[in-house]
């Protein structure tokens, strides 16, 4: 594995968690991300790799915060739980299918930027960055350094 810092969006719907969430409790268990490729993402984190904190489903959708990565990746114990809306059946402790990494908060954004500002500048931003590809609901996703000082100079 790198020691390089890497660098990562990760979407929350802030009437279920919001980045004033975070702040209020420090370090929070990212659970019940249930995508394959969002999860393959999180087993790659690092601790102390720097996070976007995103307001999705919402009003306006938009960065709002800064937070890191304060554990590697772990089972998701939801998936062993029944009563859980993240719940599944087919994961075993033996072989769980799901990994979650713990979250520290960091600070929160002097201004919120909105996605439709981010997408003004999607050109800078390039191809890769999810949230101004077409279709893309990814919840984890790659941010490369590049794009991450960009970001925060709009800020």
């Amino acid at each position: 594995m790198s020691s390089r810092k890497r660098y990562w969006l990760m979407k929350s719907e802030p009437d279920a968690f919001s980045i004033d969430d975070l702040q209020k409790v420090g370090v929070e268990p990212w659970n019940g991300v249930r995508n394959y490729q969002a999860r393959n993402h999180m087993r790659q984190m690092q601790v102390g790799d720097g996070v976007l904190f995103y307001h999705s489903s919402c009003a306006i959708p938009a960065i709002v915060g800064i937070a890191k990565v304060a554990s590697v990746a772990y089972p998701d114990p939801t998936q062993f739980d029944p009563k859980s809306d993240y719940f599944d059946a087919k994961s075993t402790h033996e072989e769980p299918r799901w990994s979650l990494v713990d979250v520290a908060f960091e600070r929160k954004l002097k201004r919120a930027i909105p996605l439709e500002e981010i997408k003004q500048h999607a050109d800078a931003l390039g191809e890769g960055f999810a949230l101004t590809q077409r279709g893309s609901r990814l919840s984890v996703s790659p941010v490369s350094a590049a794009q991450w000082k960009l970001l925060l100079s709009l800020e």
